[in-house]
C-alpha cells in the first residue's frame, strides 16, 4: 500500500510540473536602471563632456544615463522583441532620429526558418553586431564606454539572417541595414549598407568575433563609401581574472568616386579581476587615431590621436544591484580639450554610478 502511494504521489508532482512548464507565458517582462555622477576637472561650465561621449556624459549632475523597459515574445519558431527607454544615452545617441523613434531600445521580430537548424530571420531595430559593448552597463566591464565604442554603432536598423551551429561554436550572421547607427535613412540616400559577423567559442573560455559593415553615410550625390572591420576576443583566463582585447579599423573614400581613402584606428584592452563574489576590479587601456576626421572631427593638426587609461572598482550590492566608480585620464597629440575655457591636451574625469535589473 506504502508503494501504491509513493508512486501516486510521484505521478501527480509529474503532473503537475508538466503543467507547470505548458501553462508558461511566452511572455516576459524585464528592465534595467542606472543613474549617475561623472565630475569632469576640465569643469565645462555647459555640464557637457566632450562631443564623442555620448554615454555617462554629463558633467557635475545626477543624472539617468539609460532607463529601459523590455518586453520579450518567444514561442516556437517565432520571437519579437520591443523596449523602450530615457537617459542621457537615448539623448545623445539618438538625437537625429525622428521624435517618435528617440525612446526606442529595440522592436524586432524573428522566424524561424528551418527546422533541422537553428536559422532565424530578425527585422526590426536590433542592437549593434559590432563591438563588444553594449548600451546597459552591467554587462560590460567597465563603467564608461570606449571611445572605440561610443564611435561605433550602438544599434542598427535593418534585416538579419543569422545561424547557429548546433555544437554553438559558430555564429554566422549577415545584415541589410539602413545605414552606420541609423532608424531613419538620410535624406538623398538611397544606397544600401550591408554588415556581417563570425563569432567561434571553441570552449567556455574563449570567444573570437569579426564583424564588418560597408556603406554610405552621405546623399548619393556625394557618395563615399566606408568599409569597416571590428575584431575582439574575449578570455577567461582563471576563475577570477577575464581579459578582452579589441580593434577596429576603417576606411572612408575622401571624395566621390576617388580612390583614396582616409582611415581610422582603434585598439583597446582590458582586464577585470574578483577578489570576491561582490568586488569586481577592471583596468583599460585604449587609442583612437582618426587623423581625418572621419568620425570625431577636431579641426587640428593631427586630427584625433587619443590614448587613455582607467581604473574601475564595482560593488554588488545584490544580485541585480551594482554600485560602480571609475577614474579616467584621457592624452590627446593636440589641444583637443578644455579646462575652465582653455584648450588643454588631458581630460581627467570621476564617475559613479548605480544601477538595477529586474
Amino acid at each position: 500500500m506504502k508503494k501504491i502511494i509513493v508512486t501516486a504521489l510521484i505521478a501527480l508532482g509529474s503532473t503537475t510540473i508538466n503543467a507547470q512548464e505548458t501553462c508558461k507565458s511566452p511572455l516576459t517582462f524585464s528592465g534595467y536602471l542606472e543613474t549617475y555622477y561623472s565630475f569632469d576637472f576640465g569643469n565645462p561650465n555647459h555640464h557637457v563632456r566632450p562631443g564623442f561621449f555620448y554615454s555617462h556624459n554629463k558633467h557635475n549632475e545626477v543624472n539617468l544615463n539609460l532607463g529601459l523597459l523590455k518586453l520579450n515574445y518567444s514561442k516556437d519558431n517565432i520571437r519579437a522583441n520591443f523596449a523602450l527607454m530615457a537617459g542621457t544615452y537615448a539623448q545623445y545617441n539618438l538625437a537625429s532620429e525622428p521624435d517618435l523613434l528617440k525612446n526606442v531600445y529595440e522592436a524586432n521580430v524573428g522566424l524561424k526558418i528551418s527546422k533541422g537548424h537553428n536559422l532565424w530571420v530578425d527585422a526590426g531595430i536590433m542592437p549593434s553586431h559590432i563591438g563588444f559593448e553594449s548600451a546597459i552597463g552591467k554587462d560590460c566591464m567597465t563603467l564608461t564606454r570606449s571611445i572605440l565604442a561610443d564611435n561605433s554603432p550602438y544599434y542598427e536598423t535593418g534585416v538579419k539572417i543569422g545561424y547557429t551551429s548546433k555544437s554553438e561554436k559558430w555564429y554566422l550572421a549577415a545584415m541589410y541595414l539602413n545605414g552606420w547607427q541609423r532608424i531613419q535613412k538620410i535624406d538623398g540616400n538611397q544606397t544600401p549598407a550591408f554588415g556581417t559577423q563570425i563569432t567561434y567559442k571553441p570552449n567556455a573560455k574563449m570567444a573570437l568575433n569579426w564583424s564588418t559593415y560597408i556603406g554610405n553615410e552621405q546623399p548619393d550625390t556625394d557618395r563615399k563609401w566606408r568599409y569597416f572591420n571590428n575584431f575582439y576576443g574575449q578570455f577567461k583566463v582563471s576563475k577570477t581574472t577575464s581579459l578582452i582585447a579589441g580593434f577596429d579599423i576603417g576606411v572612408q573614400q575622401t571624395a566621390t568616386k576617388n580612390g583614396q581613402y582616409d582611415i581610422w584606428i582603434s585598439p583597446v584592452l582590458m582586464a577585470q579581476y574578483k577578489p570576491t563574489p561582490k568586488i569586481q576590479l577592471a583596468a583599460r587601456a585604449e587609442y583612437y587615431q582618426d587623423e581625418k576626421g572621419v568620425i570625431i572631427a577636431t579641426e587640428t593638426e593631427n586630427g584625433f590621436k587619443t590614448y587613455g587609461f582607467s581604473a574601475n572598482f564595482d560593488y554588488l550590492a545584490a544580485d541585480n544591484m551594482m554600485f560602480r566608480i571609475e577614474a579616467r585620464t584621457l592624452n590627446s597629440k593636440d589641444d583637443i580639450f578644455l579646462k575652465n575655457h582653455n584648450p588643454i591636451d588631458s581630460n581627467v574625469f570621476l564617475t559613479t554610478s548605480l544601477a538595477i535589473s529586474f
